[in-house]
């Protein structure tokens, strides 16, 4: 349940859940309530793109050329910033509504040239080459079944060239923290996901954080209970003392982090640039 009273479905099918949600939100604004937090209000959602933003900001100063592939890529915020710097990105989703919202907003800020989208389920990936720079961001943890999720990994493995980097951001606390599941969400402990990139063979290069401030965390699993005035007014409370924490700290306070940014590269390549 959110802000907006739109609760998680009894029966998670992921293609259906993603093409209703880029269906309702994906041309609204900036299209984050298809990719963010779903039916949360716009405020909310742009405090979270700009968390992650600064988290990945590191990892994606990317030089011209440069071949990407952005899993899980949704309205291609990340797929047209990194065309915007010269890289030659492919975007996945598993919404056809999705991508057709990706291409329209690459034409819109003219790289359309250096994008190319497909309709595909990660699990099952295939597209046709090698990548210097695998990005995916809040995708992992809407995978629920542990062999769709082995293979996600596997797959994303696959398309890696030698040397090249992947960077994924996801919600990976180190402590338990299953009150915030849903149908469509876990918040694995982040030696779940350690344990999966080693079974894939790519080893960890990094770690960083992304929101260290506990008070979302606190809130989200009360927010069903509260009547819709009282549930936007402590989202904005929740969104105004979270920010300055995030934004000073998120990437040093990895251990308090919520969320966690992987860097990653294939056992045995050569050192990332």
């Amino acid at each position: 349940m959110n802000a907006r009273g739109a609760p998680a479905p009894d029966h998670y099918l992921p293609h259906h859940y993603w093409e209703d949600r880029a269906r309702r939100f994906a041309v609204e604004g900036s299209g984050l309530a298809a990719v963010c937090s779903y039916g949360m209000p716009e405020f909310y959602n742009r405090m979270i793109h700009y968390s992650q933003y600064l988290a990945l900001r590191p990892w994606l100063g990317i030089t011209p050329g440069t071949r990407v592939l952005d899993v899980g890529c949704g309205v291609g915020r990340w797929s047209t910033l990194l065309a915007g710097r010269g890289g030659i990105v492919t975007g996945m989703d598993l919404s056809p509504t999705m991508i057709a919202e990706a291409r329209r907003r690459a034409e819109l800020k003219n790289v359309s040239s250096r994008c190319r989208f497909l309709v595909q389920d990660l699990a099952h990936l295939d597209a046709g080459e090698t990548f210097d720079l695998i990005l995916g961001v809040t995708v992992l943890q809407h995978i629920l079944d542990p062999e769709a999720l082995k293979s996600a990994v596997q797959r994303m493995t696959e398309h890696l060239a030698p040397g090249g980097r992947m960077v994924l951001l996801e919600a990976a606390p180190v402590s338990i923290a299953d009150h915030c599941d849903t149908t469509v969400f876990r918040a694995r402990q982040r030696h779940v996901y350690l344990d999966l990139f080693a079974q894939a063979g790519v080893e960890l290069r990094a770690i960083s954080g992304v929101d260290p401030a506990p008070f979302k965390t606190w809130l989200l699993p009360h927010l069903r209970r509260l009547p819709r005035p009282l549930a936007v007014s402590a989202v904005a409370a929740v969104t105004l003392l979270s920010t300055p924490i995030d934004v000073i700290f998120g990437r040093v306070a990895v251990q308090q982090s919520w969320h966690a940014v992987f860097v990653l590269q294939r056992t045995g390549g050569a050192n990332a640039a």
